[in-house]
């Protein structure tokens, strides 16, 4: 008998040496990021060089990834939700589809990303801030003899008629911080007349928020309404584009951190959140050439950053453009007055 039971014994080890147990397995973490791919991948490599965790981590605009995770809440994929704008964010903590976690490191962020965690009921926290403004290729606006545009009304001028692009605010956190802003600015009918004379001008509504002045940097477009911080990559990387704020004021983002509700991998993306709002890991984003305002105070900011207090910003209303009724209620209109008209 204990003959058979050694035997079992030995068997039992050598497949365990074999699969390895479950315990000596490889953590795992599945990551959507709304942040561009070059600060995605950053994230990914720091976070799995640190830890020893095997990150699968895709890009999409921060519409997708919300309706993604809205249509697995039954069977979530995902265990956190890195980057893009927070009212999707917030949306997302309204419909219950990510889960409280209040991290101990609230106190060490600035009150922008606190005050966005409280409006979330800890279900989401601020990573970082940037503010929308327009950019336009300098070389094909002079070629082009088109006036420089200084506000958000000079948009509707029929000079500009095709050259202007911008997001699908039903894909991009972007987009819906300009539909947002600009409801705010003007009012809601007004702001839908302007978003009406804007359309006119639109050549294209891209699927992402950045691709816009990517567009413009190479020439495809003259005009773009995207982050401000999008742009400065772009100048940056030599191109001719140049940052507009209207003179109306703006509205900004505060780029959001959400745990899934059901997530697969519960501790491990506690794990990268404490990983993703700490000071150092924050000061990497300029590595990434991402040049948003970080959340934790310690953080350095990039010294290419628009500058926040510099700009003329609104009084953004995150807690009722970021809930669900509110945005759904906006996207519908979009879709039914704007999206459908000729060009």
């Amino acid at each position: 008998m204990k003959t058979k039971q050694f035997a079992f014994g030995i068997a039992v080890a050598t497949a365990c040496a074999l699969t390895g147990t479950p315990s000596q397995a490889a953590e795992k973490l599945t990551v959507l990021c709304a942040a561009d791919d070059q600060w995605c991948n950053l994230m990914e490599s720091t976070f799995e060089k640190e830890t020893g965790v095997d990150v699968s981590m895709v890009r999409k605009s921060s519409g997708e990834i919300f309706a993604q995770i809205k249509a697995e809440s039954r069977n979530p994929k995902v265990d956190i939700w890195w980057g893009g704008t927070g009212d999707p964010h917030l949306q997302a903590a309204a419909e219950d589809l990510t889960v409280e976690y209040k991290s101990p490191q609230l106190g060490s962020l600035l009150d922008w990303a606190q005050n966005q965690a409280k409006d979330g009921s800890y279900k989401t926290v601020g990573i970082y801030a940037g503010a929308l403004g327009i950019g336009y290729n300098e070389e094909l606006l002079k070629s082009k003899g088109l006036p420089v545009p200084k506000c958000w009304a000079d948009l509707t001028n029929p000079a500009y008629k095709g050259e202007i692009q911008m997001a699908n605010p039903n894909s991009s956190g972007t987009a819906y911080t300009a539909l947002a802003t600009v409801v705010q600015l003007f009012g809601e009918e007004k702001g839908f007349e302007f978003l009406a004379g804007l359309h006119g001008n639109i050549n294209q509504y891209t699927k992402s928020g950045s691709a816009p002045v990517k567009a413009a940097a190479r020439g495809e477009t003259t005009l773009a309404i995207t982050f401000m911080h999008d742009m400065v990559k772009q100048v940056k990387k030599g191109f001719p584009i140049k940052v507009v704020a209207p003179c109306e004021g703006t509205g900004y983002e505060v780029g959001s951190m959400s745990i899934v509700k059901g997530a697969r991998n519960p501790e491990t993306a506690q794990k990268f959140a404490e990983f993703a709002l700490r000071a150092d890991i924050q000061s990497l984003a300029a590595d990434a050439e991402a040049y948003q305002v970080p959340s934790n105070a310690s953080a350095t900011v990039p010294e290419e950053a628009p500058k926040l207090t510099d700009i003329k910003l609104i009084e953004y209303d995150f807690a009722t453009y970021g809930s669900s009724d509110t945005r759904k209620r906006l996207l519908k209109r979009w879709d039914d007055e704007i999206k459908s008209l000729p060009r």
